[in-house]
């Protein structure tokens, strides 16, 4: 069975471009199912029954997951000739609702910035970095897993841009301000000029899991609860303030590098009042006005 579930994954990998961690995601919930129900290759559709049940105190969304990872497999089964029927009519259809992203105030991250700031002033090497990682997640909107792995290449010195690499190999451009460029020349300057990496570690670069713990020290430090505070609230935040600012929600699309616009409509509900008051001044019928 190992040969079919590596022959589905190289496929994803080659024809679809995806990511290592996704990868691994798959292979996880299709040998976790194998391990449920036997061979995936032969296995019935009342066989698939057994995960309803196994699944039953699962998250909605982790059930969802699973049942895409099962769907995709017995689809290219089925055009490889692997087998002759496809058997996930008879999966559980769970009903996960997105969770509405986290949100920071204006105001919490302007006291990130500011503590962050403070600390750089006497230019240590490591709050200096730290500045510049904040700027990128905050001014930017970057995945935790594109920031720590930035190369230096993708830095350039003129342009005010960062080629990113994001999910499935998709390259975009995202724009970075001036107080991010400001702060990245600051950091570059202590760069050991020999990593490949924008901030490395160890002949690598810092792990997400050791940005995450960084980000959360600065909270505290700030006097912001922790809980509150990770790389991917500061992405949630730049998404909703810019929204907030009037941005476009495709261009949000673009910039955050979402390949489906659902993902990015789940920051409008931040934005609800707004909206609304948009549609009261603005629609032909707004302020009593009738079309005769």
């Amino acid at each position: 069975m190992s040969a079919a579930i590596d022959s589905f994954l190289d496929m994803l990998a080659t024809e679809r471009g995806a990511a290592a961690n996704t990868l691994a995601a798959y292979r996880r919930d299709l040998e976790g199912s194998e391990e449920i129900v036997g061979d995936l290759l032969t296995v019935t559709a009342d066989g698939l029954g057994k995960l309803t049940r196994a699944w039953a105190d699962l998250a909605p969304s982790t059930v969802a997951r699973k049942v895409s990872a099962l769907r995709q497999f017995f689809g290219f089964c089925l055009d490889e000739f692997l087998r002759k029927d496809d058997p996930s009519t008879a999966l559980p259809r769970p009903q996960a609702r997105r969770p509405l992203p986290k949100v920071l105030s204006h105001d919490e991250v302007a006291r990130l910035f500011q503590q962050a700031e403070a600390e750089a002033q006497a230019g240590r090497a490591r709050p200096v970095r730290m500045l510049a990682l904040l700027e990128l997640l905050y001014g930017s909107g970057l995945r935790a897993t594109e920031l720590v792995a930035l190369p230096v290449a993708a830095v350039p010195r003129d342009a005010p841009l960062l080629t990113i690499t994001g999910k499935g190999g998709q390259q975009r451009m995202v724009p970075v301000s001036g107080r991010a460029q400001t702060a990245i020349a600051r950091w570059m300057e202590q760069h050991d000029g020999k990593s490949p990496f924008v901030f490395p570690s160890r002949g690598s670069h810092i792990s997400r899991i050791r940005l995450y713990q960084m980000v959360k020290e600065l909270a505290a430090r700030a006097d912001i609860d922790p809980a509150k505070v990770s790389p991917h609230v500061m992405r949630h935040a730049f998404a909703t303030h810019l929204l907030e600012g009037g941005a476009d929600l495709r261009v949000l699309q673009t910039l955050l590098g979402h390949a489906d616009i659902a993902t990015t409509q789940i920051y409008t509900h931040v934005d609800s009042a707004r909206l609304v008051a948009l549609v009261n001044e603005r629609h032909p019928l707004a302020g009593g006005r009738g079309s005769g």
